[in-house]
């Protein structure tokens, strides 16, 4: 580890450190534009100056300059401070004077440096370039004339998004950053961009001009819209949720979040069930919760065992599903069932279908095979930590539909046969590796013996096995047991029997089968779901209530309520709770630290945030079964996977104009 000096302070650095990381390790600020941890050095703001000896008598850009032994490092002399002011002069000479009305104000790397490191004055009087505003589809928006080419966009597009669809043209002064074709960027990460740019050459489109950032109250969250578990920022004005950035979590999504995460948010405020609905007559009529919660106890009065179930949607949290399942512990009944998707798995033991790699660890994985996942529309920051192993030499074998997965992979077949006839290919690449994955999606595991085929896989390879889910819901309701032998199939069959069927937001499952059975649908929106109910009782969004969620991988986190429900709407356990008196079942929790200490006594591994120890996962015994079937992805259009992201205008436009190829008009055409 080479010893440097910086500002007169000796420290060692690791091998391969620059001089700017350097100045960091030593407490120093380095002022920058174009480097990012996360990205390739372009070295072309020359922001981060400093002067270095021995080297020539001049500053330096210390984000492109390897540290070596001896060095001494200055990052405050007179000259530095001057070469700062020069460069800094030199990217104001062209910006323009936007800051009253661009949406980045109050939060800008460009404010706030040349408020820190640039001149009091402007030398330069001449006229300003203009740079025509390129388009880049329906989440960001682009004011060029005020980039500064620091070419972060440039970079994300082609390392981490794998879409090579953003460059620059021209060079010199006419140099523009524009996308291929000036056409929509179809990446699911595009929006990541507007938090990488340095100035406000890129912003998001929803957002622009609705707030500024000292007005927004910022709430710790988690996303819902995978089961990644995403850490997530929520900002929140009033009782209005304004938009959604990354928190940083180097474990699950770095600091990168995808557009369905960021976007969603305005499906919050549309076709929202903000009152209770009650069927009479065969129309649904509004009503008080009164009398929602007596036409519910008229019809389930009397009723036991199995004669009451209920189904989990993809969307709950943990304290909803725990009620539930306590109300059907009460009636007897243990129809419960969070899987609606069909999927079929062993759920005996959490090892049996957790993300056992983990996320963060797959990014050393040497060979992976894929089987019925699509990564990049079913966990996008799944995809990015695959992309990452593979541009470290990892190799991916696909079974399943071809797709473009933004990074090569071997495909060996769309057919679920291709699981037990494995290549010699395949089975050398895995042949005494270490850290190798077997990742299987849900699109694999609705044919029956899928599963085993896949367990059997994984032994004979020695790799990893790993369930690739698409719910958040789905791990926490796993791990309390909401689930029933034969699935929800075992519930549709009893459809005759039932005297009433508990909805929690469930919207993504054949219904039918239901149509004579009495419904009660707890949820957010008017969607699927509530099409069907008798009653319909208006539940909080994940950004209205407090809630435990659990990822694929095992991992407990908590997210906090930003801003209040609508109306009505309450948060669903609580609406359990309280229909539990009426129908003379009450349930022995009252406050939201009553029932997560009810948890905590019977699964005390959820009240332990993080990923909690388990037994590792026994190898498969005996021969694998035969299996066949053509795999279908359970996610066919990414931006719509759920009621919020169905509501919500800007996802109905990413998948009409990035998906379906329809075209809109902006003002100026």
């Amino acid at each position: 580890m080479p010893r440097v000096k910086v500002d007169g302070v000796e420290l060692e650095v690791p091998q391969g450190a620059t001089v700017l990381q350097a100045c960091e390790l030593a407490g120093k600020e380095i002022p920058r534009f174009c480097y990012h941890e996360r990205l390739t050095i372009a070295g072309n703001c020359r922001m981060c100056l400093v002067e270095v000896k021995p080297g020539p008598p001049k500053p330096q850009a210390s984000c492109a300059l390897p540290t070596s032994e001896g060095q001494e490092i200055v990052t405050n002399s007179l000259t530095v401070k001057k070469a700062r002011e020069g460069v800094m002069e030199f990217l104001l000479i062209n910006h323009p004077l936007d800051c009253p009305i661009c949406d980045q104000g109050g939060e800008c790397d460009l404010q706030d440096q040349a408020m820190a490191y640039g001149r009091g004055h402007n030398r330069f009087h001449e006229n300003k370039r203009a740079v025509t505003d390129k388009y880049m589809g329906p989440v960001v928006k682009t004011i060029m004339t005020r980039c500064i080419h620091c070419t972060r966009c440039v970079r994300f597009a082609e390392e981490v998004a794998g879409a090579e669809e953003i460059g620059a043209i021209n060079r010199g002064e006419n140099m523009e950053v524009t996308s291929y074709l000036e056409g929509a960027v179809t990446s699911e990460l595009s929006g990541n961009v507007v938090d990488l740019c340095p100035v406000g050459a890129l912003v998001s489109k929803p957002y622009s001009f609705e707030a500024r950032p000292w007005e927004l109250r910022k709430i710790p969250g988690i996303d819902i819209m995978d089961a990644v578990g995403s850490n997530i920022r929520i900002d929140a004005r009033q009782r209005e949720v304004m938009r959604v950035l990354p928190r940083i979590n180097e474990d699950l999504n770095e600091e990168w979040i995808h557009d369905k995460t960021r976007h969603a948010v305005d499906g919050l405020l549309r076709r929202r069930l903000d009152r209770p609905w009650v069927r009479r007559d065969g129309k649904l009529q509004p009503a008080i919760w009164g009398e929602a919660f007596e036409a519910i106890a008229e019809r389930v009065r009397g009723a036991g065992g199995d004669e009451v179930a209920a189904i989990a949607g993809d969307l709950c949290d943990v304290e909803s599903m725990y009620a539930t399942k306590a109300l059907l512990g009460r009636f007897g009944s243990k129809l419960h069932e969070c899987r609606q998707d069909g999927a079929k798995f062993d759920v005996s033991a959490p090892a049996a279908y957790r993300f056992n790699s983990t996320i963060a660890e797959l990014e050393i994985a040497p060979v992976i095979l894929l089987v019925g996942a699509n990564p990049r529309w079913e966990a996008p920051l799944v995809n990015t930590r695959i992309r990452k192993a593979v541009k470290a030499g990892a190799r991916v074998f696909h079974i399943g539909p071809e797709i473009d997965l933004t990074y090569p992979v071997t495909h060996l077949g769309g057919d679920l046969s291709a699981l037990g006839t494995l290549s010699q290919e395949v089975r050398d690449a895995f042949t005494g590796r270490e850290n190798t994955a077997l990742i299987v999606g849900m699109g694999a595991l609705v044919h029956d013996g899928a599963y085993e085929a896949a367990r059997t896989a994984a032994t004979v390879l020695g790799a990893t096995f790993n369930l690739l889910h698409t719910a958040a819901a789905r791990m926490g309701a796993l791990d309390l047991g909401f689930v029933t032998d034969g699935g929800v199939d075992a519930i549709r069959a009893r459809a005759g029997a039932l005297r009433a069927l508990f909805l929690l937001g469930v919207d993504e499952t054949d219904l039918s089968a239901f149509a004579d059975t009495f419904t009660v649908y707890i949820g957010t929106h008017g969607d699927q779901g509530a099409k069907v109910a008798d009653v319909i009782l208006p539940a909080a969004a994940y950004t209205e209530k407090h809630g435990t969620y659990v990822n694929l991988e095992g991992r407990v986190q908590i997210s906090e309520q930003a801003v209040d429900p609508p109306g009505e709407a309450r948060e669903d356990w609580t609406i359990i709770r309280a229909l539990s008196d009426v129908l003379g079942r009450t349930l022995p929790f009252d406050t939201l630290s009553q029932i997560r200490a009810a948890i905590a006594a019977e699964r005390p591994h959820l009240a332990v945030t993080g990923i909690s120890a388990v037994e590792p996962l026994a190898a498969a015994k005996g021969p694998a079964p035969s299996v066949q079937g053509a795999i279908a992805y359970p996610v066919q259009d990414f931006y719509l996977t759920n009621p919020i992201a169905r509501a919500s205008p800007t996802l109905q436009r990413c998948s009409e104009e990035i998906l379906h190829g329809q075209t809109f008009q902006e003002a100026a055409e």
